[in-house]
């Protein structure tokens, strides 16, 4: 029985009753890191690790939640929708939340759901526990709402709801995602277009630290603070300033005895990360596998040493790939602190780079690490109704 059938049959054995089945994509992001919430440029693409959703309705004011991979359960009213202390749960929640908040009528829920997306990894499990359940729940209602007005409740979910300042980028490439392709996102305007992710003979390998990460914690949002900060200092000097996005690095340097060296910093990193991106579509389109992945290299020395968001086991995984022949490049992937390293890595030389990996890692740090092959997918939908 796969993980689909598992988590239909234990809904069944629940509830009694036939759901509507869901499955909610997780993500990659190739580049574009932390310049989501500053208004910026990504790069994402959705891809084969799931959480699955198992959804009906049940002809009460009341919902019932199961997390299956954990065993355990929460209930509410839809008349008294709070945080609660089950930080799954407000995933969830949130999304009906924002829904009552657009005065869209509901009835209670039924919910079982789990999967093979890993948590705390930098692919955004997070994200894909909303975009499933919002999809579900909007086909399970008839609610006419297209999938980019989808990712808009289920970002507003986490910024009001949870109280989390991320950016729109997790919950997008979860909805909008397509075979093959990555989405080149303005995170403004939300205009995007798909490109073809043609990598030659390499592939994208994400390794595990073992570390887990939280987006919540005070870090994430301190640098978020910090970036406000920065834009609203270059902004008393120059006009048409509303974020990070609309400030060159010649503005930064012009505003740098206004910043303290933190700012700055983080300032600069985010400003030089949309450039990276740009050049990034450039290199995927000409095929230019070696220079993207000292980008990625570059990227990742920004968030490790101006952005301080990685780890040391991050750090660590970086320079191995960073010494191994068979690797163009590699950086850590997500909020940080954490999670998944992205190596973009030979197609020939793949088994004796994860064997190599894997063996200095646990040496260094006493953790087996996982390791994530890869395939671009269409994003977040309806498996069966």
């Amino acid at each position: 029985m796969n993980t689909l059938e598992n988590i239909a049959s234990a809904f069944r054995d629940k509830f009694s009753s036939q759901p509507l089945l869901v499955q909610g994509c997780g993500r990659i992001n190739i580049i574009g890191e932390h310049t989501d919430y500053n208004e910026g440029f990504v790069l994402p693409a959705s891809i084969n690790k799931y959480i699955y959703f198992a959804i009906a309705e049940n002809g009460t004011n009341e919902c019932h939640f199961h997390a299956l991979d954990i065993n355990d359960s929460y209930q509410f009213s839809l008349d008294n929708i709070k945080k609660s202390d089950k930080g799954w749960a407000n995933y969830l929640m949130g999304i009906l939340d924002q829904l009552q908040q657009e005065d869209i009528l509901l009835e209670g829920v039924d919910v079982v759901f789990g999967g093979d997306l890993p948590i705390g990894s930098g692919m955004s499990s997070s994200a894909a526990l909303e975009a499933g359940f919002a999809l579900g729940i909007c086909s399970l209602f008839n609610l006419q709402k297209s999938r980019q007005e989808l990712a808009q409740l289920a970002h507003r979910s986490s910024n009001n709801f949870l109280g989390i300042p991320s950016g729109i980028m997790d919950q997008f490439a979860s909805l909008l995602g397509q075979r093959g392709q990555a989405i080149k996102l303005d995170c403004r305007s939300l205009q995007y277009e798909y490109v073809q992710l043609d990598l030659k003979d390499y592939e994208l390998l994400l390794i595990n630290t073992g570390v887990s990460h939280a987006l919540a914690n005070s870090a994430y949002k301190d640098r978020v603070r910090e970036c406000r900060e920065g834009a609203e200092a270059v902004a008393q000097k120059f006009e048409g300033i509303q974020s990070l996005r609309d400030v060159s690095l010649e503005q930064l340097e012009a505003c740098r005895e206004d910043l303290t060296a933190v700012v700055y910093q983080r300032c600069r990193y985010v400003i030089e990360e949309n450039e990276r991106l740009h050049q990034a579509l450039h290199l995927l389109t000409n095929g230019e596998m070696e220079a993207l992945g000292e980008l990625l290299l570059r990227t990742h020395e920004g968030l490790s040493k101006a952005y301080e968001v990685s780890c040391r086991e991050l750090d660590f995984l970086v320079e191995l790939a960073k010494g191994h022949e068979g690797v163009a490049g590699a950086r850590m992937m997500g909020g940080g602190f954490g999670g998944c390293t992205l190596n973009l890595v030979k197609k020939s030389a793949k088994e004796d780079f994860l064997k190599y990996v894997k063996k200095e890692y646990y040496r260094a740090f006493s953790i087996q690490a996982e390791h994530y092959e890869l395939e671009i997918v269409d994003g977040t939908d309806i498996v069966r109704g």
